[in-house]
């Protein structure tokens, strides 16, 4: 049983509807993210647009793979293993990133599923991750998720501690390119972006994961690489 069984069947006229709607949407998205680039001085080649698909299958996301996205976020590794195999076999160079908590149970298949980690955020995952790279030569992209609010009910490594982990992460061998956030949903994001922004340059880590679909623009403007849009592309999502 999929995640989605039950909710209400989508005429096929519909579903095109869909489609044409997401991709005009996706291209927007592209246009803001191009402006938003080149009027903070910088070029729209300088920042990722990763469009997040959770909860969406594949029939939502072939439109936009064959308009040309080809970064996609995943909250879930069960889930994305549910449609992600497939549609690699159609396009080989997508990018897939796992924006998600990570259980550590699930680090193997994690690893031959992403190709970016951007939720390394506890010693216990850092070690796990370690020892599944010294039995794979997979290797994807690691990024440390920063719990820039210090929510209690957040993943994420403190601020506080981001020197220590990073440091830890190093002892292990695995080699972190950047960070990533989720600012408090009651609280001003531009100081967690600027927050993020200055941990990564005083670490030299040339990725900066931060911004959603309502504050994008802002992170841009902060120095996000890549920004995870989906609901401004595929619409409210159903409550699973």
């Amino acid at each position: 049983m999929n995640s989605f069984e039950g909710l209400p069947q989508v005429s096929e006229s519909e579903t095109e509807k869909d489609s044409i709607a997401r991709v005009a949407r996706w291209h927007e998205i592209g246009q803001q993210i191009a402006r938003t680039a080149h009027e903070a001085g910088r070029s729209s080649s300088d920042v990722t647009l990763v469009c997040v698909s959770k909860t969406y299958e594949s029939q939502a996301i072939r439109p936009i793979l064959a308009a040309g996205q080809r970064v996609f976020g995943e909250n879930r590794v069960q889930e994305a293993q549910g449609k992600w195999p497939a549609l690699r076999n159609d396009y080989p160079d997508l990018e897939l990133h796992l924006i998600g908590p990570l259980q550590s149970n699930k680090v193997e298949a994690a690893v031959k599923l992403f190709d970016v980690i951007e939720t390394v955020d506890r010693p216990k995952l850092a070690q796990a991750l370690a020892a599944e790279f010294a039995l794979t030569s997979k290797r994807p992209k690691l990024y440390v998720q920063v719990n820039t609010g210090a929510e209690p009910q957040k993943a994420g490594i403190l601020p506080e501690d981001l020197d220590g982990f990073l440091l830890f992460c190093a002892g292990l061998g695995l080699t972190i390119e950047g960070l990533m956030c989720i600012p408090p949903v009651d609280q001003l994001a531009s100081p967690h972006f600027a927050m993020l922004s200055l941990s990564a340059k005083r670490h030299g880590l040339p990725v900066l994961s931060m911004g959603m679909s309502s504050d994008f623009e802002l992170a841009i403007q902060l120095g996000a690489t890549h920004v995870r849009v989906g609901s401004a592309i595929f619409g409210l999502r159903a409550k699973l």
